[in-house]
């Protein structure tokens, strides 16, 4: 069976013609089909038109995704932003509101031919200066004028024999609710939006906190999706329907990344103590990625040695940091990482992981130490499990609470069943990496998301008092 498209959270952008020594642009789909629409067409044009050559646009690109069509030649991007190619980019444009409200419901849409998988090659032209087989852009508008819809549009353009794809899966995202969440709505859907909102409103203090995260859609959750729709120049109803979703998800993804170390370029299950060889400046990769992720995590704790970015290219900053560790533990200084230090570097890391006070990290999420926890396990690893679990409890009561002795008993095995199975992740009872990681980062976006900024209460909005 034919693997169907999935709308893929990023694309890269080639900015320019594709053999040109141009710059790559790495950004969201979503934000990619904005800004293609508002460089292609106009905001006043009727609502109809603007749909039909979004349709158009996301199904052009997809089918770029799909195929591979400059990957399986050698290039390392998905699309250009040559017109003579590809479709209209203007790297850091102004983004139509409407424009970008109709994206977010409509970039995981697309047409494609009936009794096909593959995405239409929906080729195109302003319909002007440029005429085509395809799409006429300011025929679209005539076409809207005189009440055809969008699927009408396009079938006038592209023949009977099309279909819309409609709600297609997208990578690393929850698909949005089948029916709007609004004022009375109460379901696990509710639930995720409340804590997203909460822990987006950290970083954008005049979105009102939500008191309570209980899967109920009160007024204080409808008073903090308002602000967040004005704030993301959305319709501020207080209805989550699919552009209110999506961007949640998009702004709470990009928040994560800017606020999180285990975001920024490695998982934990990538996380490892075998040593990858020789590391050194031009090197780049996971073992890098895990470099940097050692060393950003012990620069917490040792003011000799400075946070790096872990974005896996070992450049100059990287090998000043590797300088700063050896100089701080009595190594060789070179800059290169052989296996004594990366050694030592990872008995750091894995010191503090297991010997640092329960109280000092209330708050704060401890990377998974490489020993899987099941039944019997009687360590600190436990116990900050426990906790984690039961903060978490407080806002799924599916979860059952448990005393946190750090020993690993049948009631911690049936809360982390509970949460595996909350998850979506086999229930084993036991915590590995891949468990871990889901507790740790779901504790983490409770409690930041219940922090209050100054003057920032449930159901008030910083400075409208």
């Amino acid at each position: 069976m034919p693997q169907l498209p999935t709308v893929p959270e990023s694309i890269t952008v080639h900015l320019g013609p594709p053999d040109s020594d141009a710059e790559n642009v790495t950004l969201p789909f979503l934000d990619y089909v904005a800004n293609v629409a508002s460089s292609e067409i106009f905001p006043t044009w009727p609502e109809n038109a603007i749909r039909a050559n979004i349709y158009a646009q996301v199904s052009f690109a997809l089918n770029r995704v799909f195929t591979e069509y400059y990957r399986t030649r050698g290039y390392d991007f998905d699309i250009t932003n040559s017109t003579a190619f590809d479709q209209y980019f203007v790297q850091g444009r102004d983004i139509f509101e409407n424009v970008r409200e109709i994206a977010s419901e409509l970039f995981n849409n697309y047409i494609r031919r009936s009794g096909s998988v593959e995405p239409l090659f929906a080729q195109y032209c302003n319909g002007t200066t440029v005429t085509c087989n395809g799409l006429s852009q300011w025929g679209t508008v005539e076409l809207a004028n005189q009440g055809y819809t969008p699927y009408e549009i396009l079938t006038y353009y592209y023949g009977d024999n099309i279909e819309l794809v409609r709600d297609a899966p997208i990578a690393n995202m929850e698909s949005a609710p089948t029916v709007p969440l609004r004022l009375g709505a109460a379901n696990d859907d509710v639930r995720t939006v409340q804590i997203r909102l909460n822990r987006i409103s950290s970083n954008f203090p005049s979105i009102p906190k939500i008191a309570q995260i209980d899967g109920i859609f009160g007024t204080d959750t409808e008073a903090a999706v308002r602000r967040f729709q004005e704030v993301f120049n959305l319709t501020p109803d207080g209805v989550v329907g699919n552009a209110t979703w999506y961007t949640i998800q998009n702004i709470y993804i990009g928040v994560k990344r800017l606020n999180d170390l285990n975001s920024e370029g490695i998982t934990l299950e990538e996380v490892t103590k075998q040593y990858p060889g020789v590391l050194q400046v031009g090197n780049s990769g996971s073992a890098v990625l895990n470099l940097q992720f050692f060393i950003s995590y012990v620069s917490r704790f040792y003011e000799t040695i400075p946070d790096v970015a872990i974005d896996g290219v070992f450049g100059e900053t990287t090998r000043a940091a590797v300088e700063a560790v050896q100089r701080t533990f009595g190594l060789p200084v070179d800059g290169v990482v052989g296996e004594r230090t990366w050694n030592e570097l990872y008995r750091a890391y894995i010191g503090i992981v297991n010997t640092i006070p329960l109280e000092y990290v209330e708050g704060y999420t401890v990377p998974y130490g490489g020993v899987p926890l099941r039944i019997g396990a009687d360590s600190e690893s436990v116990r900050l499990l426990q906790q984690y679990l039961n903060y978490i409890a407080a806002s799924f009561p599916e979860i059952p609470q448990i005393n946190p002795t750090g020993y690993f008993g049948p009631r911690t095995q049936e809360a982390v069943i509970a949460f595996q199975n909350l998850a979506g992740i086999t229930p084993t009872g036991v915590v590995a990496a891949t468990t871990w990681t889901a507790i740790t980062e779901l504790y983490d976006a409770l409690f930041r998301g219940m922090e209050l900024q100054s003057g920032q209460f449930p159901g008030f909005d910083v400075g409208n008092p």
